[in-house]
């Protein structure tokens, strides 16, 4: 592990700023990328995308416990688009949910880090999902039981476009626009590719703010770039300012991010990472994370 970052994850539950958020969402994509080579499985395209928005959540955002992973007041995340799950997972083990070493077990069998996250097996993981769609469905039941329990904590449910591809998502976006749970926060992964094409050759979703907004729900009108750390606090200060609720936020994300040759291809959505296209990704990845290591 390189100085900085190890100096970094030495104290994990303090805050940390936009620079020493960019530094660590460049080092995990480097644990994402060795990790799903050297296994040979998983979903790398949409795990880079969305490596800043989670690292931010549990780096700077979100109040949780690692010693008590059922904590009742803790914030909540729910990550609809399971097949990311590498990127939930490294997330999770360096923040002190379960040993780092642990990740080499991913997707082998009787590993309890499989393909897709499980609640009932992964400390630290809000809900199993991977069936896109019901992660809308289930952050809404969550608000709504703070609510109803007068519990302050937050949910938060990160959506890719197949999971608002997804019938069931838009009932639970009505159902949230009716019933109004505070703290509930939908955050777009808009990387704008899925599994074999372009969200404009799958299911166009535009204007998706105006959808949204259209449902009822309170859009953050600004448009955030979900790779910069700075327009990721940038938005946690628009969640906080009103009290107007649901609130949703899009963030324009590039899948593959980090790699020239897999950015925006739906190709790398789940491909092996095999031996010559490590030797060069891991370059690009490196030279990124140095790049953010030497401005801490």
């Amino acid at each position: 592990m390189n100085t900085g970052v190890t100096q970094l994850l030495s104290d994990p539950e303090r805050t940390f700023s936009a620079q020493e958020l960019a530094a660590l969402a460049a080092y995990f994509r480097v644990v994402m990328f060795d990790t799903l080579h050297d296994r040979g499985t998983g979903h790398w395209g949409g795990a880079a995308s969305s490596a800043e928005l989670t690292t931010s959540l549990y780096f700077n955002r979100m109040h949780i416990r690692t010693n008590d992973p059922h904590w009742e007041d803790r914030d909540r995340l729910i990550l609809s688009k399971g097949h990311a799950s590498m990127n939930l997972y490294t997330i999770l083990a360096h923040r002190g949910f379960f040993p780092v070493e642990e990740l080499a077990t991913f997707r082998k069998l009787d590993s309890r880090l499989q393909g897709h996250p499980c609640m009932q097996k992964i400390p630290g993981v809000d809900m199993s999902t991977g069936a896109l769609g019901h992660g809308i469905s289930v952050g809404l039941g969550m608000a709504l039981a703070a609510k109803l329990n007068k519990r302050s904590y937050w949910t938060y449910v990160i959506v890719g476009e197949g999971c608002l591809n997804e019938g069931q998502s838009w009932e639970a976006i009505m159902s949230a626009a009716k019933f109004k749970p505070e703290h509930f926060v939908l955050m777009v992964d808009y990387n704008k590719v899925q599994l074999d094409g372009t969200e404009d050759e799958i299911m166009p979703l535009a204007s998706l703010s105006d959808k949204l907004s259209s449902f009822g729900w309170n859009v953050c009108p600004n448009a955030y770039d979900g790779n910069k750390t700075e327009d990721i606090l940038a938005s946690y200060e628009w969640m906080d300012k009103d009290n107007v609720w649901p609130k949703a936020v899009i963030y324009d994300t590039i899948k593959g991010k980090g790699i020239s040759f897999t950015e925006g291809k739906s190709s790398w959505h789940g491909a092996v990472i095999d031996d010559d296209s490590y030797a060069k990704g891991i370059v690009e990845l490196k030279k990124d994370l140095q790049n953010k290591e030497a401005v801490l």
